[in-house]
Formats: structure tokens, C-alpha cells, sequence
């Protein structure tokens, strides 16, 4: 008799049930299930089309492989929504291609821009795609780019397919060649910014934050030069690729103070739907290059591509992402990305330099706005009165940043309120911009869609905790996701603490 997984249980209950789907799963892409604390975790709130829109796995191959091992699959959950929704893209991009206009209206060439890159996501050639770009426009502006990147994540397309279109729609607009004259289009985007003058302005500030990302990406592009070099010269880049693993920082910066505050303060979703997630595939194929003893024909061939796409990077940060922050962040948000920026460790060896005004403005309308978040619940005598008694403001504080634990807390309208301030190096870095901001908005798109699951189990009852053991930096790390509810059960939000375990594993090893 056949065997029968039903799509609507968890991957956890499913690998219960049929112990021989782990190695079924992890051959057809879904890895992490061989992970015990991953299945043990995430695996419990995971179904496998959920999964398989995440990984961008087709849910024919998912299908076709679980046959093939003699099991049935019982429909579940509709995951179809993401091809019906390419399936109207490529419809509506058939027929703008049919039309055949001179002059077009801003409706219609943001429609044929999406087609463009929709079809360059979907794998189409880019000449053929090319040709048709340059038939109808004579040029483009970064914000038609971005928006219309915007408009296909709205529309119900795949992050997965959109994220493609990083790496290939520059390549659109550039000339075939770098020596090549940058194409009409992204020659007109980078002087339209340059109008503005604001991303000039701020490169010219000492110790402004752009003007380090700038010094950052300097200093990269030297590095990837010099890799190139040795790998066309047939030396082993070994050595040199991993002194480029410092982008790591240099990404986490932007996940944290740049992608998040465009998407929520500025309704400007691209970069965070798009950029975040090629950054985190950058950084781990170098990771996972870095630990690959063997640096054969095809590790060499992936060193180049990783490279590349390092480099492009660069260039859609300085001629889309860091001017479309310059035109729209204000000079006290700035100010607070300055400041945050402090708790990161060094990149590629460019130190930060002072931003005097920054350093003589003082951080108090921060402060000023903490204290107006706790002045409702001071009692007269100045104290903060709690269930197990009462204490002033400041033993609060320094409690909650005394305990060895990076602590956040999340609402029940899944908005960021409280980030403990213990010092020290943090596996996790909490911007005070994050602050007020809906929690979804401070993780990368591979990881949002596994924070929404927990919270809503959390919601609805099924579920308390989720823990998750990773290794980050050398170290074991327990991170716990702890529903928070009321003396009635009424879910009140999320807390999410982060331990530090290494000194266990050190403290077993002795015995």
C-alpha cells in the first residue's frame, strides 16, 4: 500500500511518521532537515509547501520525487499563488511586446519594464531581451528600476525570481564590457541623483556613514581586483577570499540600518526584498568556499562568479541604494545610523572617523522618546511598579542589561518595543531604529517567512516556545522564542533571547 504524506502536517510530524523522507528531502534540496535542531524547531511549524516556496523548489520535482519513493501526496496547503502570479506577468509582458508605441505614457513603460524583468528572471537571454529594451527606451531612471521591482513583489511574485533580476538587470543597462560607455539608462538614473547632490553631500561629511560604506566598498574593490588577478594567473585565491569574507560586516550593516528603514519609513521595498537576499547569498557561497579544502576547477569557477557578484554590488550600492538613502533619510536619522553603527566590528580594516556634529548632538532625543514610552507606567514616587514589587528606572535598566542574554521584545502587532543594552560584542546587532518598526522588517526575506510562522503559532495557542541552537562565530548559541502571554492566556507578544553556550560546551569538555 501506498504511503500517504499529507501536505498539511509539519515536516517534524512527517519525518516522525516516515523517517526515510529526511534523506528524500535533504537530496531534493531541503538540506537543514539532516539538522536535527533545525527539525526539532523550525521543523515543527514547517510545512513542506511552505518550504518549497521558500527554497524555490517546484512543487512538481517535490512531488515526482516522493512518488518515485512510493509515497502519495495529499494536496494541502494552496501553494500555487506564486506561479499564477509569474503566469500574469509573462501574459501581461506578451502583450505590451505586441504594442508598438513611440511615445509611452509612465504607465506603460513601467508595464514593460516589469516585462523585461520578468523575463530576464525566468532565465530568457539577455541579448534577445536587450533588443527589445533598447527598441523602445532610450532610457531609464533607477526609480522606474525600482519600482517596477517593486510592483512584481506586490504583484504576488516570487522573491526568488525577483532576487535574479539583481544580477542581471544591471547588466540590461550596462554595455557589454567594463570598458564599455555605461548605457543612456543607468547614465540617466546616476544623473538624476546627482541632482539632488545629497549622495555627493554626504560623501564630502567626515565620518558620515555613507562616506564609510563608500571607503568600505574602496577598499573591497581593490581586494576583488587583486583576486581576479590571481585566479586568471592560476594561483590558488585561497588566502585573498578570505580576507574578503570581511564583506560579511559590511552587508550586515546595510541588512540592519539601510534595507529596513527604506522599506518601512519610505515604502521602498526593493532593496530589502531583493539586494538582502543576494547579500546573504554572496556572503555564504564565500563562506562556503572558504571552507572547501578543495580548490579544484569548479571551486575556482565559483570563486570567479562570487566574485562578480561582489562587484556588481558595489555598483548598485553606490548608483541606486546609497543615493536613494542620501535623497530620502533625514540628518537626524543619519545621526542615528552613525551611532549604531559603532557596535560593528571593523571592515576591511577602514576605521571609523568622527562625525563631529553627530558626536556634539546629543543622543537625547532618543532618550527623550524611551522616557516617554515608560512615563505611563512610573508611579509618582518615581518608581516602576511591578507585579513582584518596584523599582526605580535606572535599577531597571540596569538589571534588564545586567542578565547575560540579548533580550528583544515583540508586541502583539508584531512591533519591535524593547531591546536590553547589555555591553560587549552581540551575536545579533539591535539598531535603535529597529525601535517602533515591525519585527519582520529587521530580518532578511530567506528568514521572514520563519519568523512569521512562529508568531503565529504562538498566536494561536499551538505552540510556547521554539528554540533554535546555531553555531555563529565559533560559538554555540541558544536562541529561544518564548510566547509572552497574560494571567488569562492572552498572547501579549514575543520575547526572543539569545545565550551564549560556549561556556557549557567548554565546561563539559573538561569532565
Amino acid at each position: 500500500m501506498s504511503k500517504v504524506i499529507d501536505l498539511n502536517k509539519s515536516v517534524y510530524e512527517l519525518a516522525k511518521e516516515y523517517p526515510e523522507i529526511v534523506d528524500l528531502m535533504a537530496g531534493i534540496g531541503f538540506t537543514e532537515i539532516r539538522k536535527k535542531p533545525v527539525l526539532h524547531s523550525v521543523g515543527k511549524i514547517m510545512t513542506i509547501p511552505k518550504g518549497a516556496v521558500m527554497k524555490n523548489i517546484p512543487m512538481e520535482k517535490i512531488r515526482t520525487a516522493f512518488e518515485e519513493a512510493g509515497f502519495t501526496l495529499l494536496d494541502g496547503e494552496p501553494c500555487k499563488q506564486n506561479e499564477e502570479a509569474a503566469a500574469t506577468l509573462l501574459a501581461e509582458e506578451k502583450t505590451q511586446r505586441e504594442q508598438e508605441k513611440t511615445n509611452l505614457t509612465a504607465e506603460e513603460r513601467n508595464r514593460l519594464l516589469k516585462s523585461y524583468l520578468t523575463r530576464l528572471g525566468e532565465g530568457e537571454d539577455l541579448e534577445s531581451v536587450r533588443r527589445d529594451f533598447v527598441s523602445r527606451f532610450k532610457d531609464v531612471e533607477a526609480g522606474e528600476i525600482m519600482k517596477a521591482e517593486q510592483d512584481l513583489i506586490r504583484g504576488g511574485a516570487p522573491i526568488a525570481q525577483v532576487q535574479k533580476l539583481c544580477d542581471v538587470h544591471s547588466a540590461l543597462f550596462h554595455g557589454k564590457t567594463r570598458e564599455e560607455k555605461i548605457a543612456n539608462a543607468e547614465n540617466a538614473a546616476r544623473a538624476a541623483m546627482q541632482k539632488e547632490r545629497a549622495y555627493t553631500s554626504c560623501l564630502q561629511i567626515k565620518g558620515h556613514p555613507l562616506a564609510l560604506f563608500k571607503r568600505e566598498n574602496d577598499e573591497l574593490k581593490h581586494r576583488i581586483a587583486t583576486a581576479k588577478k590571481q585566479l586568471e594567473e592560476g594561483q590558488d585565491i585561497g588566502e585573498e577570499l578570505a580576507k574578503i569574507r570581511d564583506l560579511s560586516i559590511h552587508y550586515a550593516k546595510k541588512g540592519d540600518l539601510l534595507y529596513p528603514h527604506l522599506q518601512v519609513k519610505y515604502a521602498i521595498e526593493g532593496p530589502s526584498k531583493v539586494m538582502w537576499t543576494v547579500d546573504d547569498e554572496i556572503r555564504d557561497e564565500m563562506a562556503s568556499l572558504c571552507t572547501d579544502p578543495n580548490h579544484g576547477d569548479s571551486w575556482k569557477e565559483r570563486a570567479g562568479k562570487v566574485l562578480d557578484r561582489a562587484d556588481e554590488m558595489i555598483y548598485k550600492e553606490e548608483n541606486i541604494l546609497f543615493p536613494i538613502c542620501a535623497v530620502n533619510f533625514s540628518e537626524e536619522e543619519w545621526r542615528q545610523i552613525y551611532h549604531d553603527e559603532k557596535d560593528y566590528a571593523i571592515c576591511f580594516g577602514v576605521k571609523p572617523e568622527i562625525w563631529e556634529d553627530a558626536e556634539r548632538e546629543s543622543t537625547s532625543s532618543e532618550v527623550s522618546i524611551r522616557t516617554e514610552r515608560t512615563e505611563e507606567k512610573v508611579a509618582p514616587s518615581g518608581e516602576v511598579v511591578l507585579g513582584g514589587g518596584h523599582l526605580t528606572l535606572e535599577q531597571l535598566n540596569a538589571m534588564l542589561n545586567t542578565i547575560p542574554l540579548e533580550l528583544t521584545f515583540v508586541d502583539a502587532d508584531d512591533i519591535n518595543r524593547f531591546f536590553n543594552e547589555s555591553e560587549g560584542p552581540k551575536f545579533f546587532k539591535r539598531p535603535s531604529m529597529a525601535i517602533d518598526r515591525e519585527v519582520y522588517s529587521c530580518h532578511p526575506p530567506k528568514i521572514e517567512p520563519i519568523v512569521r510562522e512562529i508568531i503565529e503559532v504562538f498566536k494561536s495557542g499551538k505552540v510556547s516556545e521554539v528554540p533554535v541552537w546555531m553555531e555563529k562565530g565559533g560559538h554555540a548559541v541558544l536562541v529561544r522564542y518564548i510566547a509572552v502571554r497574560d494571567k488569562e492566556g492572552k498572547y501579549i507578544g514575543t520575547l526572543e533571547a539569545v545565550q551564549d553556550m560556549e561556556f557549557a560546551r567548554e565546561h563539559f569538555k573538561k569532565k
